[in-house]
């Protein structure tokens, strides 16, 4: 009990001690005063005094009576008030557990008379209820895309860290000479033991300032800049200068709606609903919506939660996957996520105006990416515990600089009629999610297909070390050029901790034109040769339409 609380009661205690002093002195006064009646000690010899005694006591009678009435209002408001200065508290019986309601304070102002009231201390105004805080109402970490951690190995007021380990081994049935697998932008060698990625960061947050960095060491520090090209647009290396970042931004958190955000750097995008790190996924190979969509953006984006089901996010941004602009003009998009339940997650990212190929001035492009997760099953104390599906969607295209979204057509350019090939993108993923043994293992079946003529969004093979920047004549991303794949896989994992995942998953993935490395691989004997992506005398890639591999991998995260 507070100090506060225990003045209350000292005062009630108090008033309830005079009360019945009152009340016993009045009683004690009567039988003494007819006692001396009795005796005579107090006769008047005044007749008008005499007669007067009856009526004197009828009134004492009745003081009295109206007496014990208020003194019974004025204790029965100052149990109320004093009820009313307590917590609700639950009773635990060894039955059940039933709540003790107590009467609000106001209760005290309509029982007590004025006098009471005006004894009372006065209550102070309750506040105002905190806000819930979004998408805090359910449990989320059975999310395909999203961290199974519920809760941090170590959080501090200012620091949350975080810290993400991805060691795989990757055994490909087609068995390249020079270990390099292609088309991927998750596993990049065959039948070695390699660090996928190691970041350390953590979040920063203090008097609603916040920022985030997460580092990125290992194959991704060279495999997610080579997909970039703007960084061969102009000076000071962007590639080298953000390599080794994959997360950097700071911002600010306003205290309106639900939470609004402001942050500016580099932010992940999860346009594809996989994640950029594949502890967070069902699957360590996505289907080629998430592997050939962005991971990342670079800019600014207002993260806006009208209330704690809804999350809009718009953003401003260099370009698609990109560190710097390709051309003239930033890109503009936006994130629109709802769950109304703990079973249905919704979420739809949007892309527009962006001018995203490299040297191609006037060619905008356009994306649009929906996805629907659904958790229809959930009974932790069977053997299978869980199930959930998503399912995603994706529709783009390209128009301006010869290429048209329409489909084929024709275009005027310096007086002569050019055919504008269709350039466009359409694709599909759907994968099945089952947790068994409260959720120690988990089985994904899933698998997807992409149709992308233009192949402006497909993966660039290493050819003779070529890069999004480079290209290469080996593999050709000319407007109207075909690309069709599709793919499915198996995955397994054992999940003994929060923090680990021991991952097996078989992959399957094929295309309408040779693609993926075959038995000879696609480095030139002597390594590579000349300039990145560059024709070798007498030599050829051996690109192959289809590929099966298993994929081994620990998973951290803290």
């Amino acid at each position: 009990m507070n100090a506060k609380n225990y003045v209350r009661k000292s005062a009630v205690e108090t008033g309830k001690r005079a009360a019945l002093i009152v009340v016993a002195a009045v009683v004690l006064a009567l039988p003494l005063h007819g006692q001396q009646k009795a005796n005579g000690s107090a006769a008047s010899a005044d007749p008008q005094a005499s007669a007067a005694n009856p009526q004197t006591e009828q009134e004492i009678v009745q003081e009295l009576t109206a007496m014990k009435k208020r003194i019974a209002q004025l204790e029965a408001a100052l149990k109320q008030h004093e009820a009313a200065e307590q917590p609700n508290t639950v009773v635990h019986t060894a039955k059940a557990s039933a709540p003790a309601a107590f009467s609000p304070s106001a209760a005290v102002a309509n029982a007590a008379p004025p006098e009471a009231e005006a004894l009372l201390p006065q209550t102070a105004t309750p506040e105002k209820p905190a806000k819930a805080e979004p998408f805090a109402f359910a449990d989320w970490t059975w999310l395909n895309g999203n961290a199974r951690t519920k809760t941090p190995a170590f959080d501090s007021k200012f620091f949350t860290p975080e810290i993400r380990a991805d060691i795989d081994y990757i055994y490909d049935l087609n068995h390249p000479k020079d270990d390099t697998i292609g088309g991927s932008s998750e596993v990049f060698r065959s039948n070695e033991f390699h660090v996928t990625q190691l970041g350390v960061g953590g979040d920063f947050h203090y008097d609603n300032v916040r920022a985030h960095l997460m580092t990125q060491f290992g194959l991704y520090s060279v495999t997610t800049p080579r997909n970039d090209a703007s960084p061969a647009r102009g000076q000071w290396d962007l590639a080298n200068a953000y390599r080794y970042v994959s997360e950097a931004y700071g911002g600010y958190h306003f205290n309106a709606l639900h939470g609004v955000n402001v942050d500016a750097g580099i932010f992940m995008s999860y346009i594809g609903l996989f994640s950029y790190y594949n502890f967070d996924n069902w699957a360590y190979q996505p289907s080629y919506v998430s592997s050939n969509t962005p991971w990342f953006f670079n800019g600014m984006r207002i993260q806006i939660f009208p209330t704690a089901h809804l999350k809009i996010e718009p953003w401003i941004i260099n370009g698609w996957q990109s560190y710097g602009r390709f051309n003239g003009r930033l890109g503009v998009g936006g994130q629109i996520l709802w769950r109304p339940n703990g079973w249905l997650s919704v979420l739809g990212n949007q892309y527009a105006l962006g001018e995203d190929a490299l040297n191609t001035p006037g060619r905008v492009r356009y994306h649009t990416d929906d996805s629907i997760e659904i958790k229809y099953y959930d009974h932790p104390e069977k053997f299978l515990s869980k199930a959930a599906f998503s399912l995603t969607g994706d529709m783009g295209c390209e128009h301006g600089g010869g290429v048209s979204c329409a489909g084929n057509s024709t275009q005027i350019i310096s007086g002569q009629r050019v055919l504008a090939p269709k350039q466009d993108f359409l694709g599909f993923m759907l994968y099945n999610r089952l947790w068994f043994h409260k959720d120690l293992y988990g089985f994904t079946l899933g698998g997807g297909k992409i149709n992308n003529p233009g192949r402006y969004l497909v993966l660039l093979p290493p050819i003779n070390g070529a890069t999004a920047a480079s290209g290469t004549n080996y593999f050709t991303e000319n407007p109207g050029d075909p690309y069709k794949a599709w793919d499915a896989s198996a995955t397994f994992d054992y999940m003994p901790s929060q923090y680990i995942t021991f991952r097996w998953e078989f992959d399957h993935r094929a295309a309408n034109v040779p693609y993926f490395s075959g038995k000879d691989g696609i480095t030139p004997p002597g390594g590579n040769t000349g300039a990145l992506g560059s024709q070798v005398s007498g030599w050829a890639p051996d690109l192959v339409k289809d590929e099966n591999r298993f994929d081994l991998a620990i998973l951290v995260k803290f």
